[in-house]
């Protein structure tokens, strides 16, 4: 770790502004729990490779660095869902982490993962467990949202015990409802109390 104060980083990349949506809401569960949340975004891929994206977006988050991932306390990783996986950007993202895989950097750090779909069932769960996989390989522990939080049982158009999710419409015009809003909370609370937890325990394999 750095020396820099604890943090969760909240990891996203969003079409239309839903998946940003949720990540704010897992940002501030995080804040309430008592840990500070660092958001993050990645920029766009294209099939031109020949010129690249600025360093600093124009408007926006911040795109992510490998110092943020490999000092965070914890992850919460979000993309809306292109085909029942995380969309190609996320991708690309994490097909660059090899360094860090390589030296352990993530091992035993706490992760959970969200998304938006613009149908129901335009595979939430899918994209959802595949982008548990790298993760898991770089040795991270899921935590997903238990049905101990009353909204998973309430919730009509989104929300699972796998993460946080919405759907927005074909159009893309469906507003998060307060239900999916609150178990972005109650996934950020739980992933930054877990993340303090793991700190203080020191665990090491």
């Amino acid at each position: 770790m750095s020396q820099t104060d604890p943090y969760v980083l909240v990891l996203y990349y969003s079409n239309y502004g839903t998946t940003k949506t949720l990540a704010y809401a897992i940002a501030q569960g995080i804040e309430d729990a008592g840990m500070s949340a660092r958001i993050r975004t990645v920029p766009t891929v294209a099939p031109e490779t020949t010129s690249s994206k600025p360093a600093i977006p124009d408007e926006g988050d911040l795109y992510c660095t490998m110092d943020d991932l490999k000092d965070c306390s914890g992850l919460a990783l979000g993309s809306p869902t292109h085909f029942g996986n995380m969309a190609a950007p996320m991708k690309y993202f994490w097909d660059n982490t090899v360094t860090l895989w390589l030296a352990g950097n993530l091992q035993n750090k706490p992760a959970s993962v969200f998304t938006a779909t613009g149908s129901m069932h335009g595979g939430q769960e899918t994209t959802l467990l595949t982008m548990m996989l790298p993760l898991m390989h770089h040795g991270m522990v899921i935590v997903g949202v238990p049905y101990a939080e009353p909204a998973l049982n309430r919730t009509h158009r989104g929300g699972t015990p796998y993460g946080a999710s919405h759907v927005s419409g074909a159009s893309h015009d469906q507003p998060i409802s307060t239900d999916e809003r609150d178990l972005g909370i109650a996934q950020g609370r739980r992933l930054a109390i877990t993340a303090a937890a793991l700190a203080q325990a020191n665990w090491s394999l």
